[in-house]
Parts: C-alpha cells; structure tokens; sequence
C-alpha cells in the first residue's frame, strides 16, 4: 500500500479499549456505516444509531442525555446557543397563523424574534404581564399555539405562576415553554411543574466560564420529540463537540458553583438593600421582588444574577458613572460564569414602570464577597 494511502486509512492502529473518567471528543461529519444497508439519514440517532455529524457525536449525545436525566425529559436537543433554542421552539410549534404569548420581562432577543423573524413568517407574538397567572386565560385564542413563560424574568425578575399559566394552557390545548436557565434546569422542576418544553442556553450556568455557546431544548414526552427533532434536522443546528466536552464538565462542577454563587449573591443583595443610594433589590429571595412568595412556593434556591434600583434623585448620567468606575466586576452582558458583572440598562422600559436609566443588573461570580462589596462601596462614592 502506497504511503500516501496509509497515511489516509482511518483505521485505528493504537488499542481501543481506553476508558477514562472523560467523556471523549468525538469530532467527525461523515459517519463510516459497516455495509450499504445500515446508509440511513436519521435525525434519531439516539435511538437507530449514528448517520451523520450534523445530528450530533457520542459528545454531543452524552451531554444531551445528561441533561435530560437532571431535568427529568424524555429527550433533550443539544443546539448553538440560547437563541437557536427559542428558534427551534418557535418554530416546532408555530405556524403561519399562530398566535404565541411571551412575558414582557423575557429575554430580549426572544422578544426581538418574536418582532422580526415572527412576524415575517405571519405568526403573531403578543407580550403579556409576567405577573397575569390564571388570568392569561383571557388571552388565549383559538389559534393560540404557544405559551412563553420565563421565571424569574429578565433583568425585572419577576416570578410566574408557572403551574396556574399551564393550567389555564392546557385546558385550551396549548403547549407552554419555559426559558428555564436561571435555574440552571435544577433549581425549578419545569416538569413537575407541568411545562411541554424547557429550555436553556447552557452558555450560562452549565458552561460556566464564560468561554463556550450551546443551547439546550427538553420535551417531557415523546410527542414533543417528534415535533422538535425533524425542526432541529431541518435547520441544521449543529454544535462543536468541543464545546460540548467543556459542557459535560461543567455539569461536574454545577452544584458546587450554584451553590457559592447563591451565598455570595444573597450576600451583596442584602447588603446593597441597606444602602441609601438603592431604591429597590429585585432577588427573587427577596421580598422586594415581585412574585417572591411564588418563588418560595415553587424554587429550591436562587443564582447568582439579579437587579437594583436607583434611588429616584440619582439620574442615569450618574448610573453610568457608577458603572463606569466599578474595578472588580466587569461591564459585561452574559451572566452564570466564575467572574463577577454588571451592566445598566439605560432605556429599558416596562408597560407598568419606566426606570429611567437606574436599574442595574448584576452577576455575582466566584471572587470573594468582601472584595465585591468594597468595589461597588467605591463606586458609590464616585456619585454619592
């Protein structure tokens, strides 16, 4: 055999019997099939076995399976990132015609989504108070195919009443969602609870160090596969299996994060409540948030991110000086990794409050809760 066709054969010459406590990184498109009749293009590799790159490796799958034993799904779907989750949901469950809800306290580029992209494809994307509960009943139409919920919202935090919302879906029919990466898919059960499908961008809380973008969709029943999983085919979603690799090791270390994460958080929360210039602290652990006896009711913890307020006399020139002079916590719009951040969001707008530029977003991350208190000590004093 000719070197150059050596060098090309990809049969392996090292022993394959190497375990190890990692899983291994599969990188691969083309899938090696052991005679003509095993060629297949599946999408449900998981279950007939491996026909092509695009659907996933034993990197992928592994982490797919793992959330979907935490979350207690019937199958996960590993995908891009957060974004491409809500796409693939949308889009499993919507249709020219639909109509959907999502909270007005959602992720922005869902709402940006539901705007654009939505619009375009002539399905109707209506904001409702995050707070409605049981009352969302009066917004369900009969082309209503979609329930978006997000608990605790974004930035405002406020809690739904997630189990009240599906109830009142599931009479009419209607599938409900729940962008459930706040809690890391562990700190609120969306199943138990009743949600179709959860979702995550495990960017967040299960990569956990600010260094890789994937996205996680898990259906509670196998009727959920089957409308997520030729969506996910079709749109090509892709993911690096060496991001996947850093996810499955994240998983590791999860409990042991969220939990110094909680603690720290609640710390500075409680202590930036005693702080003259702060009008408000919106933790869902806290009282002042809205919707915290939901919290209590339905949560088994908090994380590291939520927001404060500004007391009314400081303006948004003077946020921005604050921000602009913190030294330890980063200016930064992501949240769920190992360093701490925090950003003002100068025009955001709530159909029942304008904050005029004096809310601030923070994540706490894994410094010690001292030194986080003296940086943001400091910046108060540059406008105090």
């Amino acid at each position: 055999m000719d070197w150059r066709t050596k060098l090309l054969d990809p049969t392996p010459r090292a022993r394959q019997d190497y375990q190890s406590l990692a899983t291994p990184v599969y990188r691969g498109s083309t899938v090696v099939f052991h005679d003509q009749n095993a060629v297949t293009d599946d999408w449900r590799q998981a279950q007939n076995g491996y026909s092509y790159g695009l659907y996933g490796t034993p990197t992928s799958l592994e982490l797919a399976a793992r959330i979907a034993d935490v979350e207690g799904a019937e199958e996960t779907f590993i995908v891009p990132g957060g974004q491409a989750a809500i796409a693939l949901i949308y889009l499993s469950f919507c249709q020219a015609g639909s109509h959907a809800l999502v909270p007005f306290s959602a992720y922005g580029p869902n709402k940006a989504m539901a705007e654009g992209l939505m619009r375009g494809l002539n399905i109707e994307v209506e904001p409702y108070d995050p707070l409605v509960g049981a009352d969302i009943n009066a917004l369900i139409r009969s082309n209503t195919s979609l329930i978006w919920c997000e608990s605790p919202g974004s930035v405002t935090m406020e809690i739904q009443d997630v189990p009240a919302i599906v109830e009142a879906a599931h009479a009419s029919g209607v599938h409900v969602a729940l962008d459930n990466t706040y809690a890391a898919g562990v700190m609120f059960d969306a199943f138990a609870h009743g949600v179709d499908i959860s979702m995550q961008a495990l960017t967040k809380y299960v990569g956990g160090h600010s260094d890789l973008l994937l996205g996680s969709v898990s259906t509670r029943d196998a009727a959920g596969v089957e409308k997520l999983g030729p969506i996910y085919q079709q749109l090509g979603l892709a993911v690096s299996p060496d991001d996947c690799s850093l996810a499955l090791r994240g998983l590791q270390t999860l409990a042991l994060r969220l939990d110094m994460l909680e603690k720290s958080a609640l710390t500075i929360a409680n202590w930036l409540a005693q702080q003259p210039l702060v009008d408000k602290v919106l933790h869902p652990a806290m009282a002042s948030c809205p919707g915290h006896d939901l919290w209590v009711r339905d949560f088994s913890g908090s994380t590291s991110v939520f927001s404060f307020v500004f007391d009314n006399h400081i303006d948004a020139k003077q946020v921005i000086n604050f921000i602009n002079n913190l030294q330890i916590f980063r200016i930064g719009m992501s949240w769920g990794g190992v360093n701490s951040l925090a950003v003002v969001y100068p025009d955001l707008i709530r159909p029942t409050q304008d904050f005029a530029g004096r809310i601030v977003r923070l994540n706490i991350g894994l410094e010690d809760v001292d030194d986080l208190i003296s940086d943001l000590e400091q910046a108060f004093r540059t406008i105090g």
